[in-house]
């Protein structure tokens, strides 16, 4: 049974709710291929104070790690937050199959920044939008609490 983007999306709200629970901007991500999780990870720049540990490339590595190799051609990164420009690089250099956020960042999203070049690789399809309402929520509880 093929799982849905909803499905693994969810996966990546888990982790983004690991983020929250440890006061970190509760964003997570999953990378799947075959059909399993091979790498996760969710925001961990205050804990580790490195600007670089966002949720994605903590998922990246990880699979990168599990794989044995940097480019992941059969697999699909799911995020709760579209990536920011950094994050959107180093997808563009894992070469995914697929890229699948949630909630679209009208402040910070690599779609806000790149003038119509897009730092992908153009074999990435991406989706968006998949249980956006549930991210942002996420977001915007944080950052309430923060206030």
């Amino acid at each position: 049974m093929t799982k849905t983007d909803e499905y693994w999306m969810r996966q990546a709200l888990e982790e983004a709710e690991q983020a929250f629970s440890e006061d970190e901007v509760p964003v997570g991500a999953v990378v799947v291929c075959g059909d399993r999780i091979i790498g996760r990870g969710h925001n961990q720049t205050e804990r580790l104070t490195d600007v670089t540990a966002h949720a994605e490339m903590m998922a990246l590595t990880a699979a990168q790690n599990y794989l044995g190799g940097r480019v992941l051609p059969e697999c699909t990164l799911y995020v709760t937050v579209e990536p920011c420009y950094m994050c959107a690089g180093a997808i563009g250099w894992a070469r995914p199959r697929r890229l699948v956020w949630g909630a679209d960042d009208l402040k910070r999203g690599f779609h806000s920044y790149y003038g119509g070049k897009s730092p992908l690789h153009p074999k990435t399809e991406v989706t968006s939008g998949v249980l956006a309402d549930e991210a942002s929520a996420l977001i915007s509880d944080f950052f309430k609490k923060k206030r």
